[in-house]
């Protein structure tokens, strides 16, 4: 029999374990069925999870869409420089919203990487070609050499592009790539700002405002997916 507590004395706490008992076993019921701290973060089946990683990718596949839409419109344009420098950037637009889909979404077949890069090849030589009378064209030529080169980052590394936390490229060209495009975004913005009116009604095809806006975009999408390279 334990002897009474003296007049005055602290009274002792019951045991911990024993309170804490209910909420553990609510705890472990509750619980995902899965091992580790990975089971917190991976979605149960059913489960939707909001502002997810693949929330930014169809953000950029729609920005480069809608910029490659627009370059097909100025493909009508009555300038042939303006039409033939609008068929370039509409094929880097419209390239660069298929391969910023979510790998979630879609995993492209082994053999579209190199077409990818055959593609872009053969663009990068006639943008090299174009550029013997127009220096614009240079910037096509290392928009589509981007595109080649990480067309060749994703077949080399295909883990990468399935998110598994595979590193792609060398990160020196990276580095001068998105510097490059960095530098170009900043200077495009300025030129944004203000553009004077032309006299007279200016058909959607032929303004230049919004074709200095259209590389700006692709520019801007340029430089998020090199650094997620």
């Amino acid at each position: 029999m334990r002897a009474p507590s003296a007049p005055g004395a602290p009274r002792p706490h019951p045991p911990v374990l024993p309170r804490m008992l209910p909420v553990y076993t609510l705890a472990l019921a509750c619980a995902p069925h899965r091992r580790g701290i990975d089971g917190l973060s991976t979605p149960l089946s059913g489960e939707v999870r909001v502002h997810g990683p693949a929330s930014p990718g169809w953000l950029l596949v729609a920005l480069c869409a809608a910029t490659g839409a627009y370059c097909l419109l100025r493909m009508r344009s009555t300038v042939e420089e303006q039409r033939r420098s609008a068929g370039g950037e509409a094929l880097m637009g419209f390239g660069m919203a298929a391969m910023a889909v979510p790998a979630a979404v879609f995993s492209p077949p082994s053999w579209a990487w190199p077409g990818y890069a055959a593609l872009f090849g053969v663009a990068a030589l006639r943008a090299l070609w174009s550029a013997r009378t127009s220096r614009h064209h240079l910037h096509h030529l290392v928009g589509t050499s981007a595109m080649v080169y990480m067309a060749i980052a994703m077949a080399v590394s295909p883990a990468h592009h399935a998110g598994h936390g595979a590193s792609a490229g060398v990160p020196l060209l990276t580095g001068a790539l998105l510097l490059y495009f960095t530098v170009y975004v900043l200077l495009s913005g300025v030129r944004l700002i203000p553009v004077a009116a032309g006299g007279g009604a200016v058909a959607w095809g032929d303004r230049p405002e919004l074709a200095r806006a259209c590389r700006l975009s692709m520019g801007i999408a340029m430089v998020a997916m090199l650094i997620t390279l």
